[in-house]
């Protein structure tokens, strides 16, 4: 991979691969993307809820992880035809600008600080784990251990570290996870699809709305992981294997190669979609047959210990130290993949607005080193003022749920305004819109329900 991929030039040109099994092997941002979706919002809100609404909003986790998909695979797109990052693509957004920023720009970088709030919870949380594998032990400072062990990581730059290293916690805890619900039917706990569908509805009391909204905005793809997707892809090199763009006179070798590498990131989203479609549904299953029925709702101090009853109910006690092993990463790999996400999302908007020079590869590199230190050091502020971690968590989902609303009108905009890419067909299109709707539609519903 070139030193620098986002200076795209003839010499980082490479053609696609046509093969399915070759393009396996260029499979690598849903990776980090997963990383990210399977661990606190799957692990901690998804189970929650299930504890809170029984099998009610079922439907709810999985429209979230289904229907967000065609978004992302949106704003890859962008990414690979133009070669430019997220912020870079918002800041061409129509509208009004503060300073040398557009209001998008601004709007993504001030919800998404909003969001340290979830970050440390998911600090808190992992603190939790790390209390108990270790039997005691002081939580401020497992959080400060977790989150600048995490920094140190992402100020050496270790991307292929991050990718290898997420796909191994997922596909390990995935096997733990439904392998635990598989197990449940030989349990007390057991249930069947019927159980299941007739527990659906849309009739969610206000407690329910409120985890549900969040769990909406947290689980699946979350609009800062949508964003995110942009800086991976290019990172992977996608865009820069592509080749540049050249306005005056359209290439059609270059077009052929970015509709090959198009195909490549859609693989690679639909692989990621499957992967936490899966563990996101066993987490809400397990919440809503053990904890729901049990009368148990984890919070507190007491969460990762609550939580461990999913496991716990079905493979036996012994299972235990395998389920805080496998918090542990999953969690970790999500800290870890979100302050990767940051440090690039915030170097790159300090580039807009003049405060830097983002085209300049050793300033941008000590920007994104001095980043990974100052955000955990605000997460760790946030888990020792607040201390709640569920609540801190949720806290994100609500505030994903409204900064969804823009990324949704971006992706309207790269699709039909900056039109880079040839018309589509119209299974893509339905599925388009009918993911842009959903968005819409269970982020204002939640909002109206919760204020009425």
């Amino acid at each position: 991979m070139q030193s620098d991929p986002y200076q795209i030039s003839i010499a980082t040109i490479k053609e696609p691969p046509t093969r399915f099994v070759d393009r396996l092997k260029f499979l690598g941002p849903g990776f980090i993307l997963s990383a990210s979706v399977v661990g606190s919002g799957e692990l901690i809100a998804t189970t929650i809820l299930g504890a809170k609404a029984g099998f009610a909003a079922f439907w709810i986790i999985i429209l979230s992880c289904l229907i967000k998909v065609a978004v992302q695979v949106q704003f890859g797109k962008h990414a690979i035809l133009s070669g430019e990052s997220t912020l870079r693509a918002f800041d061409k957004i129509p509208g009004f600008r503060i300073g040398r920023g557009s209001w998008a720009v601004w709007t993504v970088l001030f919800m998404t600080i909003l969001k340290c709030i979830q970050l440390g919870g998911m600090v808190g949380s992992t603190a939790m784990v790390m209390n108990m594998l270790f039997h005691g032990g002081n939580l401020l400072l497992w959080a400060i251990l977790i989150s600048f062990s995490a920094g140190i990581l992402i100020y050496k730059n270790y991307y292929p570290i991050v990718e290898k290293g997420s796909l191994i916690m997922i596909v390990s805890f995935t096997i733990l996870t439904l392998g635990s619900l598989i197990l449940l039917s030989g349990t007390q706990f057991a249930f069947s699809l019927g159980d299941v569908w007739h527990g659906m509805s849309l009739d969610l009391d206000r407690d329910q709305i409120i985890v549900a909204i969040g769990a909406f905005g947290i689980t699946g793809v979350a609009a800062d992981e949508i964003i995110a997707y942009n800086y991976w892809c290019l990172e992977k090199g996608y865009a820069a294997y592509t080749g540049p763009r050249n306005l005056d006179h359209p290439d059609p070798a270059r077009d052929a190669r970015a509709q090959g590498w198009i195909k490549v990131m859609m693989l690679d989203a639909t692989v990621a979609m499957i992967i936490y479609t899966l563990v996101t549904a066993a987490f809400y299953l397990l919440g809503a047959a053990i904890l729901h029925k049990s009368g148990i709702v984890p919070e507190g101090n007491t969460l990762i210990e609550k939580i461990a009853l999913i496991y716990t109910t079905s493979l036996g006690p012994n299972v235990k130290v395998a389920y805080l092993i496998g918090a542990f990463f999953v969690l970790y790999s999500s800290v870890f993949a979100s302050l990767a996400a940051w440090t690039r999302l915030y170097s790159d908007g300090l580039g807009i607005l003049g405060w830097i020079d983002f085209k300049d590869l050793t300033q941008r590199k000590k920007t994104v080193a001095l980043l990974a230190f100052i955000f955990p050091a605000i997460w760790v502020i946030m888990y020792k003022t607040i201390n709640l971690p569920v609540l801190m968590i949720l806290s994100g989902g609500m505030v994903g749920s409204v900064l969804l609303i823009v990324v949704a009108y971006a992706a309207i905009h790269f699709k039909y305004q900056r039109k880079l890419e040839p018309p589509n067909g119209l299974i893509y299109n339905v599925f388009f819109w009918v993911s842009l709707l959903s968005i819409l539609f269970v982020s204002i519903y939640g909002l109206y329900s919760l204020f009425n």
